[in-house]
């Protein structure tokens, strides 16, 4: 394992340890306290991320961006995923499920589009189509609100290795073992406070108040900080 893992014992394997994705925020950033006024950098996946993001790098006082990977969804499940797409258009496939799925490569062709277009959208809205920012050299915390699969994340750091980091950190509230154990062993240092064993895991269940973060409240929440 190349990675260090830091985790919190009093929330292992536990659900509802935080109230919403704010007070999640707060307490992942008590745990990267030594970035605070540093050169890093927090970097947030949208949506269910930028309100955890915003809390840590509120707290860290470090500037935030935006990182736009999405899962491309199965087409009769538009919660699930058999991939993602980082900002590159690269797409890192689950090629286990991919298998099961069966589906056409024209079924999955119309599903990567459809994921492209949307983070061409997203770009545009949430970042006004700025060049991504600069990164080489830097400390960069990678924050989402959970690591389900994992897949979305994996597409993300396949991005930022291109931009030559000094240090990568992914930090979420909650995860799953198996995928924090895969995507630890390809960083420098992830943070999961809510480590649990369970199957099937829900990043939902680590919050007592949970619901799916729309555009408009992106959009709200970037206008504000």
């Amino acid at each position: 394992m190349k990675g260090n893992l830091v985790t919190e014992d009093s929330y292992r394997d536990r659900v509802h340890v935080f109230k919403d994705r704010n007070d999640a925020g707060r307490k992942l950033g008590e745990k990267l306290i030594h970035y605070r006024n540093t050169a890093a950098m927090v970097l947030a996946i949208p949506s269910g991320g930028v309100p955890v993001a915003l809390e840590v790098s509120k707290f860290l006082s470090l500037p935030m961006d935006l990182i736009l990977t999405r899962k491309v969804q199965i087409p009769w499940n538009t919660e699930a995923g058999f991939g993602a797409i980082n900002p590159d258009g690269e797409v890192v496939f689950n090629e286990e499920l991919l298998a099961r799925l069966r589906l056409t490569e024209e079924e999955i062709a119309v599903q990567v589009q459809k994921t492209l277009d949307v983070l061409q959208k997203r770009n545009t809205v949430f970042r006004a189509d700025r060049p991504f920012p600069e990164t080489k050299n830097r400390i960069l915390i990678m924050v989402d609100d959970g690591l389900a699969s994992g897949y979305t994340m994996r597409a993300a750091l396949s991005f930022i290795r291109k931009r030559d980091p000094q240090k990568i950190v992914v930090a979420v509230p909650t995860g799953s073992f198996s995928t924090v154990e895969r995507i630890v062993s390809n960083v420098d240092e992830l943070v999961c406070l809510n480590l649990r064993y369970g199957f099937p895991f829900a990043v939902a269940d680590a919050y007592r108040h949970w619901y799916d973060v729309t555009d408009e409240e992106v959009l709200s929440l970037l206008s504000a900080e």
